[in-house]
């Protein structure tokens, strides 16, 4: 009895924002630092953020995963061992936040510090969320428990909270594609242009079920000013979502595109390289050089900066194989003009290869085959391939009142 006390006694002590060690990988007896984000009452289970991790991993664990005897001396020799010899599984990226005040930050954790939504069921899917969403209130409201599957119709996305609610949903509709023009389609994989505008409640939809695995976007109600690019595959039974852009229908800034995302059930297989494809083919077609809206996620940035390195390396490699040496003087503007990167994203690509070299007032670019070789086998394949013929599109003529 009196060694159950004490295991009470120690549960107790731990608050929300407790920092302690707790078992990441059980097998290989992996202690991490982990913040405690939330608790049940009876202190059976923790809502944890792994320090060393995105919040994407954040999650429910039992207390016997966690060391109530953490000291500050413990989490100092993890902290210097870290330091020290780095951690091949750390991937916190705070870049996801960036350009948030510090007031603005801590609301935004505090508000969506615990999924509200464990799973959802998206075709013939279920797919793990990572983050919290805010639903509307007729799904979920502040106080509600968390809902452990939310059933999600494909075709017209409503949000349903039983399985018999969207199998009624489902016997109804005849609509299997989304509701705007279908501007791509190559073999079994199409683009439709959605007009946030018109389709709004769609729209609004697309973007909770986005939010589920975005940390920082905050784009929900206001799809007005934006245009929805979203991919599917298509079979005998429909157009299924496999990812999306969106685009706002004029940009102060020149961005090309403002979020990005595919489906955790289809990464992997090449549409996140296809979606910035897609978004460099139209602003081909506008004639504009064109960049993503910052901040990029953690996934976001990583698909970028591979696919602008690829690219960019191609070129290069078929500029140094001309025979006149003359043709093989190359501008940082007629890779832009090839490519419709931005200037600056192409000098901070060649800046982050080691390549963009300063010397006497100019840049030169100094590569050498096994330099091209070593750079293009850490890129990744092509992805899947945007083919610009197939694209039926033309540039949208746009008004005063979408500058904001």
């Amino acid at each position: 009895d009196g060694e159950e006390g004490d295991e009470k006694k120690k549960d107790r002590e731990l608050k929300v924002g407790d920092v302690v060690l707790a078992l990441w990988r059980p097998e290989a007896d992996d202690w991490r630092e982990v913040e405690i984000k939330d608790k049940k009452k009876d202190n059976t289970l923790f809502y944890v953020h792994w320090v060393d991790f995105n919040r994407r991993l954040d999650a429910w664990i039992t207390r016997d995963r966690i060391d109530f005897e953490t000291t500050r001396e413990k989490l100092r020799e993890r902290r210097e061992r870290v330091h020290k010899w780095g951690d091949e599984f750390t991937h916190e990226n705070h870049d996801d936040h960036e350009g948030l005040g510090e007031a603005d930050l801590k609301e935004h954790e505090e508000l969506t510090k615990v999924k509200n939504v464990n799973k959802i069921q998206f075709g013939r899917y279920i797919v793990e969320t990572w983050y919290f969403s805010p639903l509307p209130r007729e799904i979920w409201k502040q106080g509600d428990g968390v809902i452990d599957i939310l059933y999600v119709c494909e075709f017209t996305l409503s949000f349903y909270r039983t399985k018999e609610e969207l199998e009624r949903h489902q016997k109804k509709i005849t609509i299997r594609h989304p509701p705007g023009d279908e501007i791509y389609r190559n073999g079994d994989v199409s683009v439709f242009e959605i007009d946030g505008e018109k389709a709004k409640i769609w729209c609004q939809n697309l973007c909770y079920i986005a939010k589920m695995f975005l940390d920082h976007k905050y784009l929900y109600y206001d799809v007005d000013p934006f245009l929805f690019y979203v991919v599917c595959e298509c079979d005998t039974q429909g157009f299924h979502v496999v990812g999306y852009f969106s685009k706002e229908k004029e940009s102060a800034n020149a961005f090309n595109l403002a979020c990005i995302l595919t489906l955790p059930q289809h990464q992997r297989k090449g549409y996140g390289k296809f979606i910035i494809s897609f978004s460099y083919a139209l602003s081909r077609i506008e004639q504009k050089l064109g960049s993503p809206e910052k901040p990029l996620s953690d996934l976001g940035k990583v698909s970028y900066e591979s696919f602008w390195a690829r690219k960019l390396l191609l070129m290069l490699q078929e500029i140094r194989q001309r025979k006149d040496p003359e043709d093989r003087m190359v501008s940082i503007q007629e890779l832009a003009d090839n490519t419709s990167f931005t200037l600056q994203d192409i000098k901070n690509t060649l800046d982050r290869l080691q390549i963009l070299r300063y010397s006497q007032g100019s840049y030169y670019i100094n590569v050498n085959p096994k330099t091209l070789e070593y750079h293009l086998a850490k890129c990744g394949g092509e992805g899947v391939p945007v083919d610009p013929s197939k694209i039926h599109w033309t540039p949208h003529l746009t008004s005063d009142r979408w500058f904001r």
